[in-house]
């Protein structure tokens, strides 16, 4: 697959699919090494830890006890802390890998490299974790307060009209940008904010300034593989959540579901399905990644006549 070339709305979306289908098993055996421990360990907090928050705070004041709550957390307040500090450098360490797994992956793949593996992977890891710091910093500190505040307002406007074809910009928009920023950032020799200036603008204009504005298939690109996950996520979700409810009417004795429904075997089959459509959402999260990955390579006209050039020079050895 050829990454540094222009490409159309349909185009994106096909090659998004078609690269699963080149690379996916490799992809996938190395995204499964390197972050499986991590995603496992983060299933089993949710399911055991707040599956024992969730069975208190819903069977709590029985035998009406209004402070049954406040005594609980006082009591067992070293656990939540910890399930609190465990869960966010988890969920940290987690992300870090999973967004920045694809723009590692692909960017060996773009430079010719057809064999990939995990020490690769954990060497581009090792040898940028300077720029991982940067960059660490510049989201928690930068990019998240701005795309929160943006995102606030555009919620705050749905309560008129013209909110909801609002979010359905800023969404998509905002997501592009913060993985240009993370592509670019390892893709060039550019720093933090050089790569967001550039993750912005090449949003809605190519470097060379005599195309189109490729706005519109970006965010097109990224709204209908938006559509399509959410459509997948939700049906993956739902059933098993229909089935959990039902079988908890069908069989609980009276008043049961009513007083604690997270109580007993139930309530950590209901945890393991939560902790399980978790797992789906990181795995299938890389068809957005690698979509963005396209679009990215999409932006860097000034790559695309040097990429040729390579390859025309490759012919004529080969020849």
């Amino acid at each position: 697959m050829q990454f540094y070339k222009k490409r159309d709305f349909g185009t994106f979306i096909s090659d998004s699919f078609g690269f699963f289908r080149l690379y996916g098993k490799n992809y996938f055996k190395n995204y499964i090494l390197l972050n499986g421990l991590l995603l496992i360990l983060m299933v089993v907090v949710v399911i055991f830890g707040y599956r024992e928050l969730f069975s208190q705070l819903f069977g709590s004041n029985l035998n009406g006890n209004a402070s049954y709550m406040e005594n609980y957390f006082e009591d067992n307040l070293g656990m939540f802390i910890a399930i609190g500090i465990l869960t966010f450098l988890l969920f940290v360490v987690l992300m870090i890998l999973n967004y920045l797994y694809p723009v590692f992956y692909l960017k060996r793949l773009s430079s010719g490299q057809q064999k990939i593996g995990t020490d690769d992977i954990l060497y581009d890891f090792k040898s940028n974790i300077g720029r991982i710091g940067t960059l660490c910093l510049g989201m928690i500190f930068i990019v998240s307060p701005l795309s929160l505040i943006l995102i606030g307002v555009s919620y705050a406007l749905v309560f008129i009209i013209i909110g909801l074809p609002i979010l359905l910009f800023v969404f998509p928009t905002v997501f592009n940008i913060v993985n240009f920023l993370m592509y670019d950032m390892f893709n060039s020799k550019r720093g933090f904010f050089e790569s967001l200036s550039y993750s912005i603008r090449s949003q809605f204009s190519y470097t060379n300034g005599r195309e189109k504005s490729p706005y519109w298939k970006y965010w097109g690109a990224t709204l209908i593989i938006s559509i399509i996950l959410y459509i997948i996520t939700t049906i993956f979700t739902m059933i098993p959540m229909i089935i959990f409810y039902a079988s908890i009417f069908t069989s609980a004795p009276d008043g049961e579901f009513e007083q604690n429904p997270f109580a007993g075997t139930m309530g950590i089959m209901f945890f393991v399905v939560y902790g399980i459509s978790m797992l789906v959402s990181f795995f299938l999260s890389n068809l957005m990644y690698v979509n963005s990955g396209l679009l990215y390579y999409d932006s860097r006209t000034d790559l695309h006549q040097q990429v040729e050039l390579a390859e025309i020079d490759t012919i004529g050895i080969n020849e």
